[in-house]
């Protein structure tokens, strides 16, 4: 009785920690919480959940066993424990200079964002990647890519063919796609990727077009880029500018009657969708205007300068002489009747925003990804299942993704059940970031550290 007295004594001071609390240095103890194990649908109501040394030790019913005496106890009871979440299309500064790199990831990390894939990777990633890994920086676990493929980069088969060597041999842990590659140099790279074992994704280009890519086996496509153009039967017959970006100017030209096999194909493949459907719904639509997307809470995380160009991007795309709103309105349907249509027919969707992007806040976006993935018809644990279930096993981590004993220690704690409400996943009490504890006043106080204007 005189150690649970102890624990339930220091609750109230390790809870409020202005620092992170160590689990290497002592137990964490999350108690009375409503536990979202994310394997299976349902809700473990009233459980302690254990963590020492960047592990879940145990998951039990509450006070049913005795805890350690020293154990940081953090008060759970009304609140609701989820696997911490996965940013898919992340990106972090392409640049040699490391300090703007930890202010994008602290943004993702104190958003719940446990997890990162870099899709625009620099050789100084992978310094990164080390130093995440080794704790000497703190952020989301880094998956990166290399530097980009793409048209300007990649102008024959044999400087395609080298560079998939150069990046393997380096390290990444994928190749990045881009637009402009030719048939014959995409081929190149895909035919060497598999030679040496490194996964590939990301955009398909033009000449490539969707089915190609699909029989080429991409891990992942994203953005559902092609898919417009792929269900548009003429499509030979249309020059890629007109086309437009995800081909909003052609959406409504789209048979429907091929979604079908689309999305067998995908499956079939074993080809995983991002959609990063915040990047459609935000930058593209006409729903939200400029004025509004500037003024979002989390815009003030964002520099003038980029909060700019963001908008002039914006008012470029709905200023373009080529957009028509009832065009549009098909264009964003007809995306979520992609998103929904991939997830009933058992593609693997992972969850993705492109941040930062047009008015797409690195860690604020994942949350307004999900609340789109449930507007397409997904519900709140299938869009949940998209950044951490999915993502382990798209990563083959057996260790990652749910709550259980012996996973890592990735969660987040929240004030509300994201069953019900999926906005619930940004209101966030703390986040189990591996090893460390970072309690809400921490998670406040850091963010005010990254207040750009």
């Amino acid at each position: 009785m005189k150690n649970l007295l102890l624990l339930f004594f220091l609750a109230p001071v390790l809870i409020q920690a202005q620092n992170p609390v160590d689990s290497r240095q002592q137990e964490i103890v999350i108690r009375s919480v409503n536990v979202v194990p994310m394997d299976r649908e349902t809700i473990l109501e009233n459980y302690d959940v254990v963590i020492k040394d960047g592990k879940i030790k145990a998951i039990v019913p509450s006070q049913s066993i005795k805890l350690d005496n020293t154990a940081a106890l953090i008060d759970g009871k009304g609140k609701y424990l989820i696997p911490g979440l996965a940013e898919m299309h992340a990106h972090v500064p392409p640049i040699d200079d490391i300090n703007p790199m930890k202010e994008v990831l602290m943004l993702y990390a104190l958003n719940g964002i446990t997890t990162i894939r870099g899709m625009l990777g620099h050789p100084k990633h992978l310094e990164l990647r080390k130093k995440i890994a080794e704790e000497k920086i703190m952020g989301p676990t880094l998956y990166t890519s290399g530097p980009s493929f793409n048209g300007n980069t990649v102008k024959t088969e044999e400087e395609g063919i080298k560079k998939v060597k150069e990046q393997k041999e380096a390290g990444y842990d994928f190749l990045k796609l881009h637009p402009g590659l030719s048939r014959a140099n995409f081929d190149a790279i895909v035919k060497t990727a598999n030679e040496v074992k490194i996964p590939f994704a990301g955009h398909v280009s033009w000449e490539v077009g969707i089915w190609h890519a699909i029989e080429s086996n991409y891990k992942s496509i994203d953005h559902l880029d092609a898919f417009v153009e792929g269900l548009v039967p003429d499509i030979a017959n249309i020059k890629e500018p007109d086309a437009g970006f995800m081909g909003i100017y052609i959406a409504n030209q789209a048979d429907e009657s091929i979604i079908p096999k689309l999305v067998t194909g995908l499956r079939d493949h074993q080809v995983w969708v991002v959609p990063t459907q915040a990047l459609a719904e935000r930058w593209l639509s006409a729903v939200m205007t400029t004025a509004e997307c500037t003024v979002a809470p989390e815009m003030k995380y964002i520099d003038a300068t980029t909060a700019k160009k963001w908008a002039d991007a914006k008012d470029g795309s709905m200023n373009d002489a080529r957009y028509k709103k009832e065009n549009f309105d098909h264009f964003l349907k007809l995306r979520r009747k992609l998103i929904y249509e991939c997830q009933k027919n058992g593609v693997g969707m992972l969850l993705g925003s492109d941040a930062p992007q047009v008015y797409n806040v690195p860690g604020f976006s994942i949350h307004h990804e999900l609340q789109y993935m449930v507007n397409a018809g997904l519900t709140p644990f299938e869009a949940l299942q998209m950044g951490t279930v999915n993502v382990a096993r798209f990563f083959n981590r057996n260790d990652a993704g749910s709550i259980k004993t012996g996973n890592v220690s990735d969660l987040v704690l929240l004030n509300g059940n994201p069953l019900t409400d999926i906005s619930n996943t940004s209101r966030i009490e703390g986040v189990m970031l591996g090893d460390r504890w970072l309690s809400k006043e921490f998670i406040a106080s850091e963010l005010k550290k990254l207040v750009k204007q």
